[in-house]
């Protein structure tokens, strides 16, 4: 079930909103009802697979109990626990892409696999990973199974993040607060998500796929001038930032209707002016979690020999592209973004960078062609597209269709390179600094209008038709 879709606008949250305030005279009975709701939400979509789900919220609670009343086993509790959730990642996720890679070496005896992904596995098995994890270094409680499900599987961050430590989540299951500020200022938070989606995302999408798919097509029978290509790029980092952070906006607004606080998941990244600054404003959920799980037990950059230093970057960036998936794409990429960032540790960049226009442009260009990489469909259509870009595919540079797709589209691409920067946060700032004035009274009228505006925006164009799935939804 996708948040933005009639179904869940109009029937699942207003049903699970209302019922939940019912309850008010009980949080257990709000937890339950909570939990229900989100078995149910994902049992929409993936029925199939509701035993493993529940077997993971199972079997990762045995094992926190275990974790916290075997002092002597812990770690080996721990390591269980590690294996088993990766192990299922890798039935999952790897053992078709690894069987792919060895199928030559071992012939027919390696076989073949194709099970369908679960949606939400990647997010769901790392959040199931913190809770032992948390549990094991004595920061939270081992916890019910019944709170623990409710952490796993709750519905607005279930399949596509943020990715919740337990240890910020414990405390909010039993005694959060729900207030009437904290419902409007979700549901105008899930409403923006809904618009960036909708409005902007989708537009870009089309754009983009239609562009990488000609350059898939091949120079002779479908050329793709430079500046086609540049413009496919371009509306693809466009798509996937406002996919990926209308999906957290959307599940931290729904969060804050049932009074629970999920960090940011991103901060503006297109505003960064290096590719270290880039990845603390993107996913800043999954940087956290590799931050916090894997290089800081690993020794992080606090080791006596630099190149403990570059092994443990170079474990967290491949652990980054292969949690992505299973694809060379996505080991090139992780590899690529290693390089780079330890290229700006050894050469001290930013501090020894030129002015900050050209170190934002430095980093949008690399992040770009990250990106190309990230959408192909393997390295060498990305060789390719990179080939297209750089008008040495015999492809040309100027293209009438790039012309016609910007001015059918410039309204969209000017409001994504607008809302890609903070002056929205700048604006309202302003509005609210001194709420004695006449802006502080204007803004306060106007933003709810414009909020309903998004909405019924969103909705004619989901009454269309016109939406497709999450790009997250993939991983």
């Amino acid at each position: 079930m996708l948040f933005s879709s009639v179904v869940f606008l109009f029937w699942f949250f207003p049903a699970v909103f209302l019922i939940y305030y019912l309850l008010f005279f009980s949080r257990m009975l709000q937890n339950v009802w909570l939990l229900f709701a989100s078995l149910v939400f994902y049992a929409w979509g993936e029925p199939v697979y509701m035993s493993l789900m529940l077997g993971s919220i199972l079997v990762n609670s045995l094992l926190g109990y275990g974790v916290e009343r075997c002092a002597r086993r812990k770690k080996g509790l721990l390591l269980v626990a590690i294996v088993l959730n990766v192990g299922v990642l890798f039935v999952f996720k790897y053992l078709g892409f690894v069987r792919g890679v060895f199928g030559p070496v071992f012939g027919s005896a390696a076989g073949t696999v194709s099970l369908p992904l679960p949606i939400g596995i990647s997010f769901y098995t790392f959040q199931a990973l913190s809770y032992v994890a948390d549990v094991y270094r004595g920061t939270v409680r081992a916890e019910n199974p019944f709170y623990v499900g409710l952490y796993i599987a709750f519905f607005p961050q279930l399949v596509a993040g943020p990715i919740i430590q337990y240890s910020t989540a414990a405390q909010q299951i039993r005694n959060r607060v729900s207030s009437f500020d904290g419902v409007a200022a979700g549901l105008c938070r899930f409403t923006a998500g809904l618009g960036k989606k909708v409005l902007l995302s989708n537009c870009f999408a089309a754009v983009a796929d239609h562009v990488f798919a000609w350059s898939a097509v091949g120079t002779d029978r479908m050329p793709v001038p430079a500046m086609l290509a540049w413009l496919g790029s371009i509306a693809y980092t466009l798509q996937i930032y406002f996919d990926f952070s209308a999906y957290s906006d959307m599940a931290i607004g729904l969060g804050l209707c049932f009074g629970f606080r999920f960090g940011e998941n991103f901060n503006y990244p297109y505003i960064a002016e290096s590719v270290s600054d880039f990845w603390k404003r993107w996913h800043i959920s999954l940087t956290d979690w590799f931050r916090e799980y894997v290089y800081f037990p690993l020794g992080g950059s606090r080791v006596q020999n630099q190149d403990d230093m570059v092994r443990n970057m170079f474990l967290v960036w491949l652990l980054t592209g292969i949690w992505h998936r299973a694809n060379w794409t996505f080991l090139f990429w992780g590899f690529f973004y290693f390089a780079v960032q330890l290229a700006e540790r050894f050469f001290e960049y930013p501090k020894r960078g030129r002015s900050k226009f050209v170190r934002h442009v430095y980093t949008l260009v690399v992040v770009n062609a990250a990106w190309v990489v990230f959408r192909a469909d393997d390295l060498y259509q990305a060789g390719r597209f990179f080939l297209n870009m750089l008008g040495m595919n015999n492809n040309g540079f100027y293209s009438d269709l790039a012309v016609l797709l910007l001015r059918e589209n410039w309204v969209f691409f000017a409001a994504g390179i607008v809302f890609s920067m903070p002056l929205a946060r700048t604006v309202n700032a302003w509005f609210y600094k001194n709420p004695d004035s006449a802006a502080h009274k204007i803004g306060t009228a106007a933003y709810p209008v414009g909020m309903l505006l998004v909405l019924l925006m969103s909705v004619s164009y989901l009454a269309s038709g016109t939406y497709n799935p999450f790009i997250y939804f993939n991983f």
